[in-house]
């Protein structure tokens, strides 16, 4: 079994800045970072399992221990030149691309890593306010090898990608750092080169309750959708989407 090791995890990331905690089981990665006392730029979150790991609003998402991606990365640092979830799905896609030229996933608005139309990923981006200051705190799951599946999840074990696990997870961290620096806007295009619902027919929801039928046709500066209906072009701010056939 490929376990998660800190040596192979820390390759070539700034030590200075960084500090990786792994966990064997732990309630939520996310639920940590909220804990965390130290004052590093960037704290990594990882573990093996998660007994109360969740998605957006709530939703639970499953985390056995069966070598899949549950990790969290936190800072304290001014994010305010894009939105964290959909660059962060770039980053995701652009990280799994760079371990296998072969997987090609795509993006769904605003959160989830889907490949053959089957979810197999999802990011979670919460913000905690610590006196003056605010930990924005990223938590990633990726399914890279999931025995129990739901009919709309997917995971990736056909390329067998449990053995890169940690240079996987290595990858993440550090485009997130690099893109987090560089503060570049190339984000938009390669998120909406991503986006498997360009110009198609999908539903809003909020909350689980139908609020609006339309074409997906961008997401503006702030990551809102950009969604053309029966009133003309509307801007959705939050909601999930559902597109027809998939979920």
């Amino acid at each position: 079994m490929n376990k998660l090791n800190l040596k192979d995890i820390s390759q070539n990331l700034p030590k200075n800045r960084v500090n990786i905690d792994i966990f064997q089981e732990i309630d939520s990665t996310n639920d940590e970072a909220k804990r965390i006392t130290t004052s590093n730029e960037f704290n990594i979150i990882v573990a093996e399992t998660q007994l109360k790991g969740r998605g957006r609003r709530g939703n639970k998402w499953s985390s056995p221990n069966s070598q899949n991606i549950y990790m969290t990365f936190c800072t304290e640092n001014k994010i305010s030149y894009a939105p964290v979830s959909l660059v962060t799905g770039v980053i995701c896609k652009k990280s799994i691309n760079n371990i296998n030229k072969e997987i090609e996933v795509s993006l769904k608005w605003p959160n989830d890593i889907l490949y053959g139309n089957k979810k197999v990923g999802g990011i979670l981006v919460e913000k905690e306010h610590y006196g003056k200051k605010i930990r924005t705190i990223v938590g990633i799951g990726i399914n890279l090898n999931l025995k129990n599946k739901e009919s709309w999840w997917g995971d990736l074990s056909k390329f067998d990608l449990k053995k890169q696990r940690n240079e996987l997870i290595n990858e993440i961290i550090r485009n997130l750092i690099k893109t987090l620096d560089d503060k570049n806007d190339e984000w938009k295009d390669e998120w909406r080169k991503s986006c498997m619902h360009m110009n198609k027919e999908i539903e809003v929801y909020n909350e689980n309750n139908f609020v609006q039928k339309g074409i997906f046709k961008d997401i503006d500066d702030l990551g809102n959708a950009m969604i053309e209906t029966n009133k003309g072009l509307e801007v959705f701010r939050s909601g999930q989407i559902k597109i027809k056939g998939i979920y």
